[in-house]
C-alpha cells in the first residue's frame, strides 16, 4: 500500500506523512529508528530517504504523546493508544476512499475534482492525524459523526443514481 503511494506521488512527501508512515509500519511489528529509515528507502525505491533528523525527533514526539513505547531492545512499538489512533486514521481513510471512488466514477470531470480534492484531503488529513492524539473525546466523536454522515449522503446519492431509468423513444 505504501509503495503504491510512492509510485503515484514521487518524491513530494506531504507534511505529516512521516508520522502516518511510522504508525502504519509499527502496527505490524516493532522497529528501530534505523529500520524505519531503511524501510522507507526500500519502499520508495530510494525516492524518499528520511533523515535521522526527521525520524528520531518524530519518534520522540510519538513517545511523548503516548502513541509508541520503546522496548528493552531499542525498538519502538505501538501502545494501545497508538493502536486506537492508527485504527481511527484507517477508518477515516476508508471513508475518504469510498467518497473518492464515487467521484472517480463521474468521469474525467470527476477525476479532476477528485484529484484536487484528494490533495486537499491529504493535507487536512495529515494535520488531523498529527493532532488526533490531542483531540478530546467529544471532538473525536463529532468528527467521526460528520464523516459518517457525509459518507451516508454519498451512498444515498449513489443508490438513487443506480435506480434512475433512462427511456429513449
Amino acid at each position: 500500500m505504501i509503495s503504491e503511494w510512492f509510485q503515484r506521488v514521487g518524491s513530494s512527501v506531504p507534511r505529516g506523512f512521516s508520522r502516518y508512515f511510522i504508525l502504519e509500519l509499527l502496527k505490524k511489528t516493532p522497529h528501530t529508528g534505523k529500520e524505519i529509515i531503511d524501510y522507507a528507502v526500500e519502499q520508495s525505491n530510494g525516492i524518499w530517504k528520511p533523515s535521522p533528523g526527521l525520524i528520531y525527533p518524530l519518534l520522540g514526539r510519538l513517545l511523548d504523546e503516548g502513541l509508541i513505547e520503546e522496548t528493552k531492545d531499542g525498538k519502538y512499538q505501538l501502545t494501545q493508544k497508538g493502536k486506537d489512533t492508527a485504527e481511527d486514521v484507517d477508518k477515516v481513510n476508508d471513508i475518504v476512499k469510498k467518497q473518492l471512488e464515487v467521484l472517480f466514477r463521474l468521469g474525467n470531470v470527476g477525476r479532476f475534482v477528485a484529484l484536487d480534492l484528494l490533495e486537499k484531503i491529504a493535507a487536512m488529513g495529515s494535520i488531523l492525524s498529527s493532532n488526533f492524539a490531542n483531540m478530546t473525546e467529544d471532538e473525536t466523536k463529532k468528527y467521526k459523526q460528520f464523516l459518517e454522515s457525509e459518507l451516508k449522503k454519498v451512498q444515498e446519492k449513489e443508490i438513487k443514481k443506480k435506480s434512475k431509468k433512462i427511456e429513449i423513444e
